[in-house]
C-alpha cells in the first residue's frame, strides 16, 4: 500500500448552527394578551411593582417582566385571562390601571392604521411622504 501526502487537501471546520438562523433584528418576545410574536421594538414590558403592574420604558427594571401589544384589545385579554400574575409569579391580583392609561394615551394620540412607530404621520390629510413628493394634476 502506497500512502499519498494530502498537502493540498483543505479542511473545513464545522460550522456553527448560529450561522444558519436567519439574522433578527431584536428579540421576539410572545404578547400575554394575544399570545402571538413580536419583535420587542412592537410590544410594551410590565413589571410588577408593590401589587402594580407598570410600564417598564426603559426595559431596566429589575424582577420579572411581561411583554404586551399597546393595544386595548391585547390588554383585555390579559387582564380578563389573569395573565398578569401568572406571568410576573406575583401571588394575587395585581392592579393594571397604570398599563391602561398607557395603552389609552397611545392608541388616542395616534391615527388608524399607523403604528405608534412609523414616521408618516398625518398632515391634513396626506402623509409626510406624500407632501414632500410633487404629484402631477
Amino acid at each position: 500500500m502506497k500512502v499519498e501526502a494530502l498537502d493540498s487537501v483543505v479542511v473545513q471546520r464545522p460550522r456553527r448552527v448560529a450561522e444558519h438562523q436567519p439574522h433578527r433584528i431584536s428579540p421576539v418576545r410572545t404578547c400575554v394578551g394575544c399570545k402571538r410574536r413580536a419583535l420587542t421594538g412592537e410590544l410594551l414590558r410590565v413589571v410588577a411593582v408593590a401589587g402594580r403592574v407598570v410600564v417598564d420604558e426603559r426595559r431596566r427594571l429589575p424582577g420579572r417582566g411581561a411583554w404586551l401589544h399597546p393595544d386595548p384589545d391585547c390588554l383585555a385579554k390579559a387582564e380578563r385571562r389573569r395573565a398578569f400574575p401568572r406571568a410576573l409569579r406575583a401571588p394575587g391580583a395585581l392592579d393594571a390601571r397604570e398599563v391602561r392609561e398607557r395603552v389609552e394615551h397611545t392608541t388616542t394620540h395616534h391615527e388608524p392604521g399607523t403604528s405608534p412607530g412609523s414616521r408618516g404621520t398625518k398632515e391634513a390629510g396626506r402623509t409626510r411622504h406624500e407632501s414632500a413628493v410633487k404629484l402631477k394634476p
